[in-house]
């Protein structure tokens, strides 16, 4: 969060922001990811305020009952706030021990910055998600009000559809014709 980034622009159809941090992940503790780590696949980085709330934890569960299917589609699944691995540890052990996925500590705020999701007066971050593809290119992105759960169903509709390279219409599901 320099001065010299005050005024950065997240583009989609531009290079993604790359990240390191320590990351919370079920069965292999705290480890250090950086977006280098899955260099030549497709990453949905999602982003949640903070753990130990209320909304959080629906979606958090429903893209954990979803990774199998992101899965299949050859997507890896990365979490993000701004909480500590520490703090990411109690409380997906404690509560939401099915999912799988990695947990970004983003305790510098500095990813939360780089994305444009970053709630500086409280140090959390906006719901948002970010799908980039293997050349590290950001395809799709999706900020909104914290109080509103977003769609894993439509994440992984819209990762298909990027995917699929044609033309998506509206409603577009893998499978259906293109344009």
């Amino acid at each position: 969060m320099t001065e010299e980034n005050e005024f950065h622009l997240l583009q989609v159809g531009k290079p993604a922001p790359a990240w390191a941090a320590t990351a919370y992940q079920k069965g292999e503790e705290f480890k250090k990811l950086s977006s280098s780590n899955f260099e030549g696949k497709w990453v949905v980085l999602f982003f949640y305020p903070r753990d130990f709330t209320f909304v959080c934890p629906t979606e958090l569960k429903a893209f954990g009952d979803a990774h199998d299917k992101f899965k299949e589609a050859n997507a890896e699944l990365v979490a993000c706030s701004t909480d500590s691995e520490w703090s990411h540890k109690v409380w997906f052990e404690r509560d939401l021990g099915s999912v799988t996925y990695p947990v970004l500590a983003d305790t510098t705020q500095d990813i939360a910055w780089d994305y444009g999701v970053l709630v500086e007066d409280s140090g959390e971050a906006l719901r948002g998600t970010f799908i980039v593809d293997p050349e590290g290119v950001l395809r799709y992105s999706l900020v909104s009000d914290m109080n509103v759960g977003r769609s894993v169903e439509e994440t992984l509709r819209v990762l298909e559809a990027l995917q699929n390279g044609g033309l998506c219409p509206i409603g577009w599901k893998k499978g259906e014709d293109t344009l």
